[in-house]
C-alpha cells in the first residue's frame, strides 16, 4: 500500500503510455517527455498561483494587516483576478525600442526557469529528465538568465531599464560564482554530477536515527547557507532586490513592460525561486528522503514538497523582515566574504572526506571553516563596513 502511494504518479504515466505499447521507441520517448513537461507546468504553475496569494497573506499577517480577502473564499481566487487583469491590460512598447528583443526577453527568462526544473528529483523515480550531468545542465541553462535580463534592458531603449539590467547582471554574475562553488563539495564527495546519485548518497541514517544529509556536516551547513544567500540574489529577492529599487530606478529592467509580459517576468522570478530551492534540497537536505526512519511510510514526493514549502516560507519571512541593502554592500559581501567562504567549504569537504568521514573529520572540517570565518571577520572589519552611513550636507 505504501509503495503504491509512493509510485502512484509513475503508474499513472505508465497507464497513459499503455495505448502506445506497439509504437516505435522514438514515439514513446516523445510521448513520455510531453507527459513530463505538462506535469511540470501543471504543478509549478499551480504552485506559482498559490504562493502569489499566500505570500501576500503571510506578509499581511507579519505586518498586522489584511492580505487579499475579497476575491473568492479567503481571497484564494486572487491569482485568477490578477491573471485576468494582466491579460486585458494594454501592452505598451516604447516607440524606439527594439521590438523583437523586447518581445523575446520575457519568453527566454521564463523558458530558462522552466527548463531548470526538469533535472530535479521530486520523489523516488520521479526525475522528469534524468541526465548524468544534471547539475551541469542546471547551471548551463540558468546562466542564460543574465542574457534575458540584458535583452530586457537593452531592448527597452530606456536609461532606467539599462541601469537596472546592469545592476542585475553585476550582482547575478558576482553571486553565481559562490553559488556554483558551494555545489563543488557535494559533487566532490559524491563523485557524480547526477542529482539522483546525490540524493541516493544522502540516504540512510547514522546511529539508526540521524539522517545522512550533507547539511548536518560542518562544510555542508556552511555551503547550504552560502547557497541559500546566493539563491536569494539570483532570484532578486529581498534583501537583494536592488535591480527593482523603486525609489531609484523605477522597476529596473522591467520598467517598460506591462500587461502579460510583466506577468511573465513575475512568474519567471517565482519559478526560478522554486528551481533554486529544489536544487538546494537535492544537494544538502536529502532530496526526497524522510528525516526519520519511522516516517518513511509518507510518500517521497510529499517530503520533497514539504521541504520546498519550508524554504519558500523562509524566502517570504526574509522579505517581511529585512530592508533592501545597498549596491556597494551587496558587491562587497559577494567578493570579500561569500567567495572566500565558498572556497573554504571545498577545502573543508576534502578534509572531512580524507579524515574518514567520521567524528574526527567532522571536527577538522569545523575547525577549517571556523578559522577562515574569524580571519575574514577580523580582516574585513564588518562592523565598520556595514555601519550606517553618516550623510553630511553642505550648508
Amino acid at each position: 500500500m505504501i509503495g503504491s502511494l509512493d509510485q502512484i504518479f509513475i503508474r499513472a504515466k505508465q497507464l497513459l503510455l499503455a495505448p502506445l505499447g506497439g509504437a516505435p521507441d522514438w514515439v514513446m520517448q516523445i510521448a513520455s517527455s510531453l507527459i513530463n513537461i505538462f506535469a511540470l507546468l501543471g504543478v509549478f504553475l499551480t504552485l506559482f498561483a498559490l504562493i502569489s496569494v499566500l505570500e501576500r497573506k503571510i506578509l499581511g499577517r507579519m505586518q498586522n494587516r489584511y492580505g487579499p480577502n475579497r476575491v473568492g473564499p479567503f481571497g484564494l481566487f486572487q491569482p485568477v483576478a490578477d491573471g485576468i487583469k494582466m491579460l486585458i491590460k494594454e501592452d505598451i512598447v516604447p516607440t524606439r525600442a527594439d521590438k523583437i528583443v523586447h518581445f523575446l526577453a520575457p519568453i527566454l527568462i521564463a523558458a530558462t526557469a522552466v527548463l531548470a526544473l526538469g533535472v530535479i528529483p521530486y520523489g523516488r523515480n520521479m526525475t522528469p529528465f534524468a541526465i548524468d550531468s544534471g547539475i551541469l545542465f542546471f547551471f548551463a541553462v540558468g546562466s542564460t538568465t543574465e542574457l534575458a535580463v540584458f535583452m530586457a534592458g537593452w531592448g527597452s531603449n530606456n536609461k532606467f531599464s539599462m541601469l537596472g539590467a546592469m545592476r542585475a547582471i553585476a550582482q547575478m554574475i558576482s553571486y553565481e560564482l559562490p553559488l556554483i562553488i558551494t555545489v563543488l563539495p557535494v559533487v566532490m564527495v559524491v563523485g557524480a554530477l547526477s542529482p539522483d546519485r546525490i540524493v541516493a548518497a544522502q540516504g540512510g541514517y547514522a546511529f539508526g536515527f540521524a539522517p545522512c544529509w550533507f547539511v548536518f556536516t560542518p562544510w555542508g551547513a556552511a555551503a547550504f547557507i552560502l547557497f541559500f544567500v546566493s539563491g536569494l540574489v539570483e532570484s532578486n529577492r529581498t534583501p537583494f532586490d536592488v535591480p527593482e529599487g523603486e525609489s531609484e530606478i523605477v522597476a529596473g529592467h522591467m520598467t517598460e513592460y506591462s500587461g502579460f509580459k510583466y506577468a511573465t517576468f513575475f512568474m519567471a522570478e517565482y519559478i526560478g525561486m522554486f528551481a533554486i530551492s529544489g536544487l538546494g534540497i537535492t544537494l544538502f537536505l536529502g532530496g526526497w528522503h524522510a528525516p526519520m526512519r519511522g516516517l518513511e511510510f509518507i510518500p517521497s514526493y510529499l517530503w520533497f514538497f514539504a521541504k520546498l514549502s519550508a524554504l519558500l516560507f523562509v524566502y517570504i519571512w526574509l522579505r517581511g523582515t529585512l530592508p533592501r541593502t545597498r549596491v556597494d554592500q551587496i558587491m562587497n559581501f559577494a567578493w570579500k566574504f561569500m567567495l572566500p567562504m565558498a572556497f573554504t567549504c571545498v577545502i573543508a569537504a576534502a578534509v572531512w572526506h580524507y579524515a574518514g568521514r567520521g567524528f574526527a573529520g567532522w571536527l577538522w572540517s569545523l575547525g577549517v571553516i571556523a578559522v577562515v570565518y574569524f580571519i575574514l571577520s577580523i580582516f574585513l572589519e564588518t562592523r565598520k563596513k556595514f555601519a550606517p552611513r553618516t550623510y553630511r550636507f553642505a550648508e
